[in-house]
């Protein structure tokens, strides 16, 4: 086959962005569940560093192009970048605590808060079937939360020391992804009003989040998280010390893998196909979690993986159909895509 041929196979891209999906939440997930790791702000630098490293290179090349650092640009963004390192941070607290299965499912709540704030601040509309979507994505998280817990109560007893300190855990990952998502929101909607300010394109997103992130990141690290020796061997035991460093950095490199992968499945597909492949993505992240991290395989947690995925789906559809009736009274010649999407599209074609 050649290799026009390959790139233009439509399920590569697929393949690719849904692996790229798992093994950015796979290496955060093994990073972090690790005996005892503290170093969330360090983890979070490392990745922007490592990002940066690896989009000044594509640039050098010529493989992908953006803007070259303004200090007025930087100011106007500044809040987004804050925004985002509050939505990452509290992301990986969530992801410390909780199974990735039960994580993936939370995660379509911020799909909720996002709808809602676009309805408030940018005149949207939720329709019917994605109000049915939401409220299946409202259950998912319930199921998920109830077979946690009955889960931890059956295995360490209802009245032991050890179902209590499971049961505290399990509420301080609740507690971290109720802020993650409201962090997570928040930066969406505030990246979308700040975007028209500055017309960035997705490079030039990136490469503004991670370079003014660094110096937030590091500083809250050297000044927040525990730096001695003992707390260090305990973040990087001398067995483990090796593979932590490379899922840092593979966790860095995924980022770029998603972005690009993302742009590749619009370019070569449908915006229907790739808005049914974001809601399917779901299934495999929490299969993954099963998979690699022996979370616990019972009928609830199932079952909220199922109405988790459907309700992903149902919402797909809804955004289909939604975005259909908008083509459909303002006529274009164009695939129609995100905004994100076409920029992302621009930017690989530069």
């Amino acid at each position: 086959m050649s290799s026009a041929g390959i790139s233009g196979n439509p399920v590569l891209p697929v393949l690719a962005y849904c692996g790229s999906s798992i093994l950015m939440t796979v290496t955060n997930k093994y990073v972090l569940s690790g005996s005892g790791f503290n170093l969330n702000f360090f983890l979070l630098c490392v990745q922007s560093v490592v990002c940066i490293i690896a989009i000044q290179s594509l640039k050098t090349f010529k493989v992908i192009s953006y803007r070259d650092f303004k200090t007025e640009e930087a100011k106007k963004w500044l809040p987004i970048t804050i925004l985002l390192i509050g939505m990452i941070y509290t992301s990986t607290k969530a992801l410390k605590f909780l199974s990735i299965p039960v994580y993936t499912i939370f995660k379509n709540l911020t799909i909720i808060l996002i709808a809602y704030g676009e309805v408030l601040w940018f005149g949207g509309t939720v329709t019917p079937m994605a109000l049915l979507s939401f409220g299946l994505m409202v259950l998912s998280s319930v199921v998920a939360a109830w077979a946690d817990i009955q889960h931890a109560l059956a295995s360490y007893g209802g009245g032991s020391s050890e179902a209590s300190d499971k049961i505290s855990t399990l509420n301080a990952g609740y507690m971290w992804m109720l802020f993650n998502c409201f962090c997570s929101a928040t930066y969406v909607l505030g990246m979308r009003k700040r975007i028209k300010l500055t017309n960035f394109k997705d490079f030039d997103t990136m490469f503004y989040n991670n370079f003014l992130s660094i110096p937030i990141l590091l500083v809250s690290s050297l000044f927040v998280e525990d730096w001695s020796n003992a707390n260090l061997d305990k973040n990087f035991p001398s067995e483990n010390r090796t593979s932590i460093i490379l899922s840092m950095v593979f966790s860095g490199l995924s980022t770029i893998f998603i972005s690009y992968t993302s742009a590749w499945c619009v370019r070569v597909t449908s915006s229907t196909t790739y808005s049914m492949v974001g809601a399917l993505n779901k299934l495999p992240i929490a299969v993954s979690g099963l998979v690699f991290f022996d979370a616990p395989v019972t009928f609830g947690s199932v079952s909220a993986i199922f109405i988790g995925f459907v309700s992903g789906i149902v919402y797909a559809i809804a955004k289909v159909r939604q975005n259909a009736s908008k083509t459909e009274a303002l006529p274009t010649t164009s695939v129609p895509m995100s905004a994100s999407s076409q920029s992302m599209r621009d930017g690989l074609k530069a």
